[in-house]
This record gives structure tokens, C-alpha cells and sequence, in this order.
């Protein structure tokens, strides 16, 4: 997790990520940095290991609050890095947080380097775009602009995941736009998978994912479209003290949630929620996209 020092509402991500809204509030990046401290102290006390690095202020990254879009790693020590959408996100990736990882007995043997495709304007935004999963080696994939076909197929070619793609759209203006990110509407645990399928259009993609995740063994706990906006797809399962699993989401999600879905979870995992108002808010993000989960093997 990296703490953010020039947090803001990003105006470069702001084109196509219709959750963001801007706060004119001068503290902004310090309600930010009291959410984001919070947050990490509830995740350490039921025992889950985080690592967190500090932003640099004179790189001027608004959004490095949310690193798991441009990197992911993997249990074969496999490094990816991924091309952002927006220039002022390229600056997030930082090799040197890779030595607090090898510190904290991680081993890394390889850096999947997919950030040329900037070059010719082609984005995947690691976790973003890509839900997991790990088990069953499969990638879900809702395409947007920043989620480009060609190199979903190129990263589940050289990962060796089966690719499920998808378009997911929401309704901005009256208007059905594509979703920015696929984790904001899909979230994948061991035992079940959270989703939005009204943001499905097509039928066929529709009936064609829920296949997928059925196959595998998945319940699927479905949310609406509204609480998708309350970031209720944005979670992400964490192990914390004696394997114990969490689901960890903001307290806005959490709130949005019914009492049966919200049962039918805790039949799988505890749920663990912080409140994120401004991050959520500014950043058009929120408790998912702030944890880059590490997969490494250990050294």
C-alpha cells in the first residue's frame, strides 16, 4: 500500500472514471493520508501483513494511493508491469519499492514489462482491469480504454490464465458508458465471486461469466448497478491472523449492502470495513484498488 502525499482528484482519469468527483476542500491529502492510516491499522490488527511505502511529493502522483493498476505479482516471483491511461499515473511505478519487498524475505526472478504499449496508446490496468483467478487460472476482463484486448491475451499467454471478456457499461448521463475498471463492478474470493450483471449488456457475456463462475465452484452474490456506485463491487479477500479470511471493503460499500448479501458473505469470511469517504470520493476508488496484493514466494 502506498501512503499518498499530493492526493487529489485527478483531472487527467477523470475523462472516463465517472465515479470521481471533486472536493475543494485545502486538506484534502491529509483527510486522505487519516483514511489511509486507519484503514492499514484495522487491516494489521485482525493480523494482516502490510507493507506500506511512502508517495514522493515531487513526483506529483495524485493517484498512487491506488498501486494495484500498475503492478501485480505472482506465486512464480514473476513481477507484471502494466501501461496507464493516464500520463501523470506513469510515474506511480517505482522499481525501488521492489527492495521492501526482497527486505521483507520476498524473492522476485522476473519483471513482465508491458509498458510499452503506452507508446502506441494501448492500456491494461493490472487489477484493475484484471480479476483473478488464481486458482483456476482464469482472467475476467471487462475491455474499456484501458483495458485493451491485445494485451489481456498477451499477459493470459504469458501467465498462462484463461482470458473471459466481457463489456460491462453504466448508465452516466442516461447514457451506457463503458466501466473504467472491472473491479469496481467484480470481485473474486476462493469460495465466491461478487458482481454487478445488470453492468452486462449482452446476454450472452452475461450468461457466458456466470458460467465460468459456476463452474469453478463460485457462488455468485449479485449486486445492482446502485450499489455498484456505492463501490460495493470494490473488495478484495485478504488473510489475516491463523489463515483467517476477510473481505475487506469500504464503509460505504458495506452499508450498501443487504442483509442478505451480507450474510450470504460472512458464510464464507468476515467482513472488514473503513470508512474512505474522500478517497472514494476524489479518487474514484476505493479499499480494493489500494492493496496490491502480493502473491511472491517467500525467499
Amino acid at each position: 500500500m502506498v501512503r499518498p502525499v499530493a492526493f487529489r482528484m485527478n483531472e487527467q482519469t477523470a475523462v472516463n472514471n465517472y465515479f470521481q468527483k471533486n472536493l475543494t476542500d485545502e486538506d484534502v491529502n491529509e483527510q486522505a493520508q487519516q483514511e489511509f492510516d486507519a484503514f492499514v491499522t484495522k487491516l494489521r490488527n485482525v493480523g494482516v501483513q502490510v507493507i506500506v511505502v511512502d508517495d514522493k511529493i515531487e513526483d506529483d502522483t495524485p493517484d498512487s494511493i491506488f498501486p494495484n493498476n500498475w503492478v501485480s505479482f505472482h506465486e512464480t516471483g514473476e513481477i507484471a508491469l502494466y501501461p496507464m491511461f493516464a500520463e501523470n499515473r506513469r510515474k506511480e511505478r517505482r522499481l525501488e519499492y521492489f527492495a521492501k519487498l526482497e527486505e521483507e524475505g520476498f524473492k522476485i526472478t522476473e519483471i513482465v514489462d508491458y509498458t510499452s504499449a503506452e507508446e502506441e496508446n494501448l492500456f491494461l490496468e493490472g487489477t484493475g482491469n484484471l480479476i483473478l483467478d488464481r486458482k483456476h487460472q482464469k482472467a475476467y476482463c471487462a475491455l474499456s480504454p484501458r483495458a485493451e484486448e491485445d494485451l489481456l491475451i498477451e499477459f493470459c499467454e504469458d501467465f498462462e490464465f484463461t482470458p473471459v471478456i466481457f463489456q460491462a457499461n453504466q448508465s452516466v448521463n442516461e447514457e451506457r458508458k463503458p466501466i473504467y475498471h472491472t473491479n469496481v463492478m467484480m470481485c473474486m474470493a476462493e469460495e465466491f465471486a461478487i458482481i454487478c450483471l445488470d453492468a452486462i449488456d449482452d446476454k450472452k457475456e452475461r450468461k457466458n461469466v456466470i458460467n465460468h463462475l459456476k463452474e469453478d465452484g463460485k457462488e455468485v452474490i449479485v449486486i445492482t448497478e446502485e450499489q455498484m456506485h456505492e463501490f460495493a463491487g470494490n473488495m478484495l479477500q485478504v488473510e489475516g491472523k491463523d489463515k483467517s479470511k476477510y473481505l475487506v471493503m469500504s464503509a460505504r460499500a458495506r452499508r450498501s449492502l443487504s442483509e442478505e448479501q451480507i450474510e450470504k458473505i460472512e458464510e464464507h469470511c468476515d467482513i472488514l470495513s473503513s470508512e474512505l469517504k474522500v478517497i472514494e470520493i476524489c479518487g474514484g476508488g476505493s479499499a480494493r484498488c489500494m492493496m496490491a496484493e502480493v502473491f511472491l514466494p517467500r525467499a
